[in-house]
């Protein structure tokens, strides 16, 4: 059961065409439509910000250069240390 309250004002003209698209869509209710594009809209810019999506031999270079990568030196390992004693993620 939602529980959380979101309160909004709008231009009379977009809560029509909300309303009229909501009906054309068979929901229940204005609310029910705008959750629905919330919750579909909000995954959506969730996973592209979150996902990285790269060509097939951009990532076949990104491998090959990770196969050929040396061992860290000395101040790479002391910047991870310092990024694990921090806030960092």
């Amino acid at each position: 059961m939602a529980t959380a309250r979101l309160d909004i004002r709008l231009d009379e003209e977009i809560k029509a065409k909300a309303e009229k698209a909501s009906a054309l869509l068979g929901l229940k209710s204005l609310t029910e439509y705008v959750v629905r594009l919330m919750d579909e809209d909000s995954t959506q810019v969730i996973a592209e910000h979150e996902s990285i999506t790269v060509k097939a031999d951009v990532f076949d270079q990104f491998i090959m250069a990770c196969d050929e990568a040396k061992a860290p030196n000395k101040a790479l390992r002391e910047a991870a240390a310092f990024t694990k004693r921090g806030d960092f993620k």
